[in-house]
């Protein structure tokens, strides 16, 4: 059984969609301001690792698993809405373009940390406002890094990606998978 670092609805359920046994214990109090010319890739890993080695200290005995998910709109991080007005903003600026999704995760293990990086590109149909304000009105958006959810109601917002689905949706699991098989605690169909 592995411990999830992560609060994340999504996560736990695509763990469990793999029937990989899990306890969540999130990790509180990491701080997510991104350093200042902290690429995307780069702040996606700290945030994971910083995770991981957290809860990893009140778990010293079983495998740790944290994640971290962004959204770049050209070079800028598009973090969680601070509201339904930002939201919308956000969700207009995404409307009718690409942008990318970096997703981190790192498993700690023994003392050690091992991480992996998943970069999907995912376009956007042209929106108009009133679909954003409605969108928006279904609170799906207010807790989600670029104001959407892949494995919601936001998927109708989405023309296409290039990459992987998990990913977007927060836990790109042949990462995971890797990671696990990697550390010595290889994956097993129905186990």
């Amino acid at each position: 059984m592995i411990i999830l670092a992560s609060g994340s609805p999504r996560r736990t359920q695509l763990l469990t969609l793999l029937g990989i046994a899990h306890e969540v214990d999130a990790a509180h109090d990491v701080d997510e301001t991104p350093f200042p010319d902290e690429t995307p890739v780069a702040l996606a890993l700290r945030l994971a690792r910083a995770k991981a080695e957290r809860v990893a200290r009140r778990h010293r005995d079983r495998p740790v698993l944290a994640a971290d998910t962004v959204v770049v709109l050209g070079t800028e991080v598009l973090g969680k809405p601070a509201g339904p007005a930002d939201a919308e903003a956000m969700l207009a600026r995404l409307a009718g373009r690409d942008h990318e999704v970096v997703t981190a995760v790192a498993l700690a293990v023994d003392g050690r940390l091992t991480d992996q990086v998943d970069r999907t590109r995912v376009w956007f149909r042209p929106l108009d406002a009133a679909m954003i304000r409605d969108y928006v009105a279904t609170g799906e958006p207010l807790d989600k890094a670029g104001s959407y959810g892949l494995q919601g109601y936001g998927a109708v917002l989405v023309e296409r990606i290039e990459g992987d689905c998990f990913g977007v949706i927060g836990l790109p699991l042949r990462l995971v998978v890797q990671l696990l098989d990697d550390a010595g605690h290889p994956y097993r169909f129905g186990a």
